[in-house]
């Protein structure tokens, strides 16, 4: 059996309706598990996993809980591995030894990368762009309500879609009310994690059929969500992400062959020596599939984290017997 494990349901659902278009002819047996899947629906795909009448199973962080059990599961694929923690990667290992494990990811976490550097794991990079993708240009500016008006309706005139991120969700419907007298021109939709899986689900589909062409969201769109028709990013107090995550999340858009453009706003006088050091690498990893010279540059700036312990990040300071 194999198992697909990816961090947030949207995306999980999308890999569910991938696999399921490309397995049509085979006689594959497909299921999900996540919060879209109600408590009877996951008790009965439960069932089948322990008897083995699944054969493929794709789910979010609840394929780690107790109640699941596998008859034979040989492969484990972990899809944006960036979000997942050391104990939460290494559960599988504890249901058979020889299962093997694939992880995915455009950006490796420090630890990761360290393994992969030091041959303790095997590491394959994709550098190649698919044919006809252009890099994204990147911006780092002071926010201003003037760029973000022009940004937006210079996307709207070329009938594209935007995505503006504002990642705290106590302010993100004030915020988007200020965008909407700020462009009256444009209209806008909000999503973010605390709302009903139904909800988010109908407000990205409804961006994705093109009913608006603004997404105002928190970080749930840093993972894989696929909109090609969106091709501009701006990204509201940039110096408070973290390097992998601003290549993630600009990774959202240019995923068609129109030019895209991504803008960091900041709002802080001062930036500090960190974020000053994420900001200019992620402007300088600019061509396509950079994300391991990112990864790489994250390395440095936070060192690489323990090997047989749980910390992903971090430098050695003592060295001593411990």
């Amino acid at each position: 059996q194999v198992a697909v494990i990816a961090p947030i349901t949207i995306l999980a659902d999308q890999h569910f309706h991938n696999f399921r278009e490309r397995f049509k002819n085979f006689p594959v047996k497909i299921e999900m598990l996540s919060r879209f899947r109600s408590a009877k629906e996951q008790a009965e795909i439960l069932r089948k996993l322990r008897k083995g009448d699944v054969d493929i199973i794709i789910g979010t962080h609840r394929l780690l809980q107790d109640d699941v059990q596998f008859l034979r599961l040989g492969l484990l694929i972990i899809d944006e591995e960036q979000r997942f923690g050391v104990k939460q990667k290494e559960k599988f290992k504890q249901m058979r030894a020889s299962v093997d494990i694939l992880t995915m990811t455009a950006t490796p976490i420090p630890r990761t990368l360290n393994l992969g550097l030091h041959k303790l794991r095997d590491i394959t990079t994709i550098t190649t762009p698919p044919p006809g993708r252009l890099p994204i240009i990147t911006e780092v500016r002071k926010y201003s309500d003037q760029l973000v008006r022009e940004a937006v309706l210079k996307e709207i005139e070329r009938s594209g879609q935007a995505f503006i991120l504002h990642n705290r969700v106590e302010t993100i419907d004030a915020f988007a009310d200020k965008l909407r007298t700020l462009v009256p021109e444009a209209t806008f939709v909000v999503g973010h994690g605390q709302l009903k899986p139904e909800e988010l689900e109908e407000r990205i589909l409804s961006f994705k059929q093109g009913k608006h062409s603004v997404l105002v969201s928190s970080t749930i769109i840093e993972n894989g969500i696929d909109l090609p028709r969106a091709n501009t990013l701006i990204v509201n107090e940039a110096e408070k992400f973290g390097l992998a995550q601003l290549y993630q999340l600009r990774g959202r858009v240019g995923r068609g062959k129109v030019q895209a453009y991504a803008y960091l706003l900041y709002h802080s006088r001062k930036l500090q020596e960190d974020a000053k050091k994420r900001l200019r690498a992620i402007v300088e990893a600019c061509e396509l599939g950079s994300g391991f010279q990112v990864a790489m540059r994250d390395l440095e700036i936070r060192g690489a984290g323990e090997i047989l312990g749980m910390s992903q990040s971090g430098t050695m300071n003592p060295v001593g017997v411990s």
